[in-house]
């Protein structure tokens, strides 16, 4: 906003005009995602899954075409979340070979899935099958119900 245009010319109005512009920057520069956010976020829209639950597990089902199991990698992070990542290499070009068309993604994949409270992380097994990985990560068993504390009362 120029003050100047509305008829405010004055020496004040023109640092408080300063002043209003170089917030308008640190703040661009203070909200601004990092590379490293960019490059997740990019990773993950790029990555779809499926979430489904059983009543014994949820399993998580995400395409991986033309991938090895080496080139996957599945771990749990601190409070409970579910990390599959991988990358998918290009192709060694040879000699005398040039792409027409280039549509197939290569980079780095990733998905972050917050796990439910009842999620047991000791027992998380993971296949990978045609190009489909499974993740399936077992419930806990429900809490037994509590059992009323009997006190004896005794006679004084």
């Amino acid at each position: 906003m120029d003050l100047r245009v509305m008829g405010f010319d004055s020496p004040l109005f023109s640092t408080l005009q300063h002043m209003l512009d170089a917030g308008d920057d640190s703040d661009k520069s203070l909200n601004a995602p990092t590379r490293t956010y960019v490059r997740d976020a990019k990773a993950m829209a790029a990555t779809p899954a499926d979430v489904k639950e059983y009543p014994n597990s949820y399993t998580f089902i995400v395409d991986m075409p033309g991938l090895r199991s080496g080139d996957i990698k599945v771990q749990v992070e601190d409070n409970n979340v579910l990390v599959i990542s991988g990358e998918r290499k290009r192709e060694e070009e040879k000699e005398g070979v040039k792409y027409v068309r280039m549509e197939r993604r290569v980079g780095k994949f990733m998905r972050k899935f917050a796990l439910p409270e009842n999620a047991n992380t000791d027992k998380i097994s993971a296949v990978c099958q045609d190009g489909v990985l499974t993740v399936t990560v077992e419930k806990l068993p429900p809490p037994e119900p509590k059992k009323p504390k009997i006190i004896e009362v005794k006679i004084a």
